[in-house]
């Protein structure tokens, strides 16, 4: 077990991680950590939870050009940060995941931005699924839309997933990959049933839509369901043998994402019905034209799974950081606090949980446009983690690298921050109370910039959370 002196890091001087002792050691023998395959169900819910949410995209862009987006997209935004995070989680398998990345390469100051990044870019990405679970009940049950009680719907996704998550993460894992195929069957039954209907819904007569969602909207939600990749190094120290499971795992999960999306839209391509006719929660009515009731009811209850499986995976993720950071010294102990027998902590998960509740209310569409921006941010840093390791540690063990030496390691960067672009033009027509949503992300990254000088100002040396004997590895 680790002892005070083995990490007191620093805030002038922070403890290099090569010197701190692999927390895979420190595990107790009885602890279960994922394999690849559970491992692969959580990134997914991570990143995608299936074809839920991305409807808009074909309402933007057309069947031809939302599939053409959706296959380009991987290729420009998910493979680079794959491969990026194939990397740096190969090399450093660290606890926070990439937080530990940017802190290793360029020390406390941008360490803590990109987990200040991370954490508030949750509070609105996390609110979006809770949103996309009252979305998919009230097509089944529209008593839900009525005097709020979506919102206390909503709130209940948040407690049961911060319930089942402080059980531990293999809890969370078990459920994920039983979510990842009950969602999975009635889009399966889609794709076979729509060959049989080649057309038949060209005169379909479905329900008005309210989508204002355009191509660049429709761009923006596609990159939203293809981004979250390095949630999943956030809890690297409870996988097996993660230098060898991470990089298979991340490639798995790019090219069933990619299918998951793809190939549903193509079949209902082919039975002719509208693009005009989607928007966020169609699925349900446009399953039921297809395959009737139980189809519809199928997907209802897996556009609620989606959602629930995604927040229940990320709030794994997220809760590793505040983790990360009190084990640091960069946060107050208290936020290291473990649950006795599943070692989740149980303090982070209950305080990102109330910050998540907070944000329900705001519309689908600025949460993205929110997110995309800020999360585009804490990409740019682990991007440039990996060129500046590469130029700073060229003989750091990397048992999986990004091909092309260290011009490679650049860039792969590029195709990335040129599609965050978007997010920035889009961010400036977003409005959030009076300003733009630009303005209101800027804000939130200059705030970050003042947490940390008043952080540093209250505790120069750190909070010396292991020296308080709060904060235990939970690998």
């Amino acid at each position: 077990m680790a002892t005070a002196s083995t990490r007191q890091p620093q805030f002038d001087n922070p403890q290099p991680l090569a010197a701190v002792p692999n927390r895979n050691k420190l595990a107790p023998k009885k602890f279960v950590r994922l394999t690849l395959w559970p491992l692969v169900a959580a990134t997914f819910f991570m990143v995608s939870g299936g074809t839920y949410g991305t409807e808009d995209i074909v309402h933007g862009a057309g069947y031809g050009r939302a599939i053409l987006i959706l296959l380009i997209t991987p290729l420009l935004w998910s493979l680079p940060t794959a491969f990026m995070i194939g990397e740096l989680s190969s090399a450093l398998p660290f606890e926070g995941g990439y937080y530990a990345w940017v802190r290793r390469a360029m020390g406390n100051f941008w360490g803590f931005q990109e987990a200040w990044l991370s954490l508030v870019a949750s509070i609105f990405d996390m609110a979006i699924y809770p949103t996309l679970f009252v979305a998919y009940l009230t097509r089944m049950f529209p008593w839900f839309q009525e005097n709020g009680r979506g919102w206390w719907v909503a709130l209940a996704v948040v407690v049961a997933c911060a319930i089942l998550n402080i059980a531990g993460v293999k809890v969370v894992s078990l459920t994920s990959l039983w979510l990842f195929l009950a969602l999975s069957a009635p889009f399966v039954a889609i794709v076979v049933l729509a060959p049989f209907k080649l057309g038949a819904l060209a005169n379909a007569v479905t329900k008005p839509t309210t989508s204002t969602v355009d191509i660049l909207g429709g761009l923006l939600i596609c990159m939203w369901n293809y981004m979250g990749w390095d949630n999943a190094s956030t809890i690297a120290t409870e996988v097996e043998r993660p230098q060898r499971t991470y990089p298979r795992a991340m490639l798995v999960a790019v090219g069933i994402v990619a299918l998951s999306y793809v190939l549903p839209f193509a079949a209902m391509w082919a039975t002719g019905l509208k693009s005009t006719a989607w928007e966020t929660g169609a699925w349900a009515d446009i399953a039921g034209l297809l395959g009737g009731p139980l189809l519809r009811i199928g997907v209802v209850l897996g556009g609620m799974i989606s959602a629930f499986g995604m927040f229940n995976a990320l709030v794994m993720s997220y809760s590793r950081l505040p983790l990360a950071m009190a084990q640091d010294g960069m946060l107050p102990g208290f936020f290291g606090k473990l649950q006795n027998k599943s070692r989740a902590p149980w303090v982070a998960i209950v305080a990102l949980a109330i910050g998540w509740a907070m944000c329900l209310g705001l519309g689908f569409a600025r949460l993205v446009t929110l997110d995309i921006l800020l999360y585009g941010a804490s990409l740019l840093l682990e991007f440039m983690a990996l060129a500046v390791l590469r130029f700073r540690e060229p003989n750091l063990k990397r048992p999986f690298r990004v091909p092309g030496g260290l011009f490679g390691a650049i860039a792969i960067g590029i195709p990335p921050m040129l599609l965050l672009g978007f997010s920035v033009v889009r961010s400036e027509h977003e409005q959030i109370w009076n300003m733009s949503s630009f303005a209101f992300g800027m804000i939130l990254i200059a705030a970050g910039f003042v947490a940390y000088f008043v952080n540093h100002a209250l505790k120069p040396a750190g909070w010396s959370a292991q020296q308080e004997g709060k904060a235990q590895p939970v690998a």
